[in-house]
């Protein structure tokens, strides 16, 4: 069997949801769907809470976005044993009984994504809205240490490297990118090298 693949879908991607699913669903390789908070987070964002309930509601925004995404297709389950081949993880009562990440806006779905993939021992595809992560304007093909950077938390390249997490930061504003990544084909995105 395909080794599992853990897939963060960005907020951002909300529009193309339906496309990157058909994508997924159509993919052999076994792969469980964390989504981001999307719009759901922004709005929790805005109303400048404390942080520990800044973190539980934002989480709460991921299975908001969670059922969305299972509303194109996709089985929901809550706990890091997957039961079909593609499912889209609700994470609020996992993280609630773990809790093992800081309660910050710095640790975004990106780390609780990379998180899940540690405990799962998979490879994590974080799909975005850009095309990897970049530096001086240019994408970095392949990363071997933390760089401060706007693409993700401050808290995911520290995480992912010290965890040795395989780890792929995309672009599936086209769903095509991530169907040819799904097949194995070389594509435009920063790879996390986590070998030392």
């Amino acid at each position: 069997m395909d080794p599992l693949l853990v897939v963060k879908m960005g907020g951002s991607l909300i529009g193309q949801a339906k496309e990157i699913i058909t994508v997924i669903q159509e993919s052999h390789r076994p792969i469980l769907v964390v989504p981001g908070g999307g719009p759901f987070a922004d709005m929790v964002r805005s109303y400048n809470l404390p942080d520990d309930t800044a973190h539980w509601m934002a989480i709460a925004a991921m299975d908001q976005f969670g059922w969305y995404i299972a509303s194109l297709g996709l089985e929901p389950c809550n706990s890091l044993i997957l039961q079909k081949r593609h499912q889209v993880l609700l994470p609020y009562c996992l993280m609630r009984e773990k809790d093992p990440l800081p309660h910050t806006w710095e640790v975004s779905s990106d780390t609780i994504a990379a998180w899940i993939a540690s405990e799962m021992g998979a490879e994590l595809a974080v799909l975005k809205s850009v095309d990897g992560i970049c530096s001086h304007g240019n994408i970095i093909p392949l990363l071997r240490e933390p760089v401060i950077c706007d693409e993700v938390d401050p808290h995911f390249l520290p995480f992912v490297l010290s965890h040795r997490i395989p780890c792929t930061i995309l672009n599936a504003s086209d769903p095509t990118r991530l169907s040819a990544f799904l097949r194995g084909l070389q594509v435009t995105a920063t790879r996390v090298d986590t070998r030392f």
